[in-house]
């Protein structure tokens, strides 16, 4: 099977910054794509930035000139660096990817489990 697991989340103050991790594990045949969606409280999860392995991304306007998504191939791992956080940004932040875990299935979406990310004074 393949495992997502995300790391890096904590409590930071308005203006900080945090990094999160994601390697992916196990059965991976191809990853087209990675990426980070986060969702706060009551309110419906929001894809934050996504990445293929060309390494072109895509950005949530909110965060663009804050938030910088990067992937190591080599290491099947997605990082998420946010710098000048803002308490909006307070939210459980998930990982996915898009593997394939042979050459004859098509792509499906596994999910990490997600980290908690808290900005406050």
């Amino acid at each position: 099977q393949v495992q997502l697991v995300e790391s890096g989340g904590g409590l930071v103050q308005p203006g900080g910054s945090l990094r999160l991790s994601c390697p992916a594990s196990g059965n991976i045949f191809e990853i087209s794509n990675m990426g980070w969606y986060r969702q706060a409280p009551g309110k419906q999860r929001e894809l934050v930035a996504t990445i293929r392995r060309s390494g072109t991304s895509i950005y949530v306007d909110s965060v663009k000139g804050r938030f910088t998504i990067s992937i190591d191939n080599t290491k099947n791992t997605v990082y998420l660096q946010m710098n000048s956080l803002k308490p909006e940004d307070t939210a459980v932040y998930y990982c996915y990817a898009n593997i394939r875990v042979e050459s004859r299935e098509t792509f499906r979406t596994f999910w990490g489990q997600g980290t908690q990310v808290t900005v406050t004074s």
